[in-house]
């Protein structure tokens, strides 16, 4: 495989993860917003799918974000009998967002997105030896 279209890859997924890290940005950013109304939603999780996609004029198979799902899971339930959202018996629904596994998530994100990174900068080490050995 030619170093272009390991960069092309590299670039993919390194896109790839940003979308996931704004993706676990947002359900982190809004972990404790809580339903405004009397049997309201709160904020629901979301998670980022991917699919690989032909790009025709290379021929590679790249990721790519797809789209974004809404968490089916059950939501949360806080006692807080003073809050304007609060039921009968003093629950207000809270987020389906749980801190620790976003936390681990993004982790995880990041270390793909450094993994590409790291094969790009190995590439661009590859083309500039390439370029020093022609010269000599």
């Amino acid at each position: 495989m030619d170093i272009s279209k390991t960069l092309k890859i590299s670039a993919a997924g390194m896109q790839a993860q940003s979308a996931r890290m704004r993706t676990i940005a947002e359900n982190l950013a809004n972990a404790d917003s809580l339903a405004e109304t009397p049997g309201g939603e709160p904020y629901r999780r979301k998670v980022l799918t991917f699919k690989n996609e032909l790009d025709r004029a290379s021929g590679l198979e790249l990721v790519h974000a797809d789209r974004v799902i809404r968490d089916r899971s059950e939501f949360q339930k806080r006692f807080d009998p003073t809050h304007p959202a609060a039921d009968a018996e003093g629950y207000v629904l809270a987020p389906n967002v749980n801190s620790l596994i976003e936390v681990m998530d993004m982790r995880q994100a990041q270390r793909s997105y450094e993994a590409n990174l790291n094969v790009i900068e190995v590439s661009k080490t590859m083309i500039l030896r390439t370029i020093d050995l022609l010269r000599g």
